[in-house]
């Protein structure tokens, strides 16, 4: 059995917190970490520096879909960042996101 990560960017604690935690009510991610990061990317030809937060979430392979369109509905970025990670871990944990991600 395998999950998925997703790591998301935000412009704000205020946003990751309510994106999240639609995330969380809707049972669409078993669980959520949140960090402050700083981040520079090229955006309408030129550098920019910029202080945001970045989430990891961890939610069943099948909810992908589901998970990167609620995320879009809500997030305030012309192109946000929603990325995918195929990933693996002990069985134990891998079976509480399998439980804790799905109705």
């Amino acid at each position: 059995m395998a999950f998925i990560m997703i790591y998301v960017t935000y412009g704000s604690v205020d946003e990751a917190d309510k994106i999240t935690s639609h995330l969380l009510e809707k049972k669409l991610v078993s669980c959520a970490n949140l960090f402050p990061i700083t981040s520079s990317y090229w955006w309408k030809g030129k550098i920019e520096y910029s202080d945001e937060v970045v989430s990891i979430l961890k939610t069943r392979s099948e909810n992908w879909e589901k998970v990167k369109e609620a995320i879009k509905k809500m997030h305030s970025y012309d192109v946000p960042c929603i990325v995918k990670m195929n990933v693996g871990a002990n069985e134990e944990f891998e079976e509480w996101v399998e439980r804790e991600s799905s109705d």
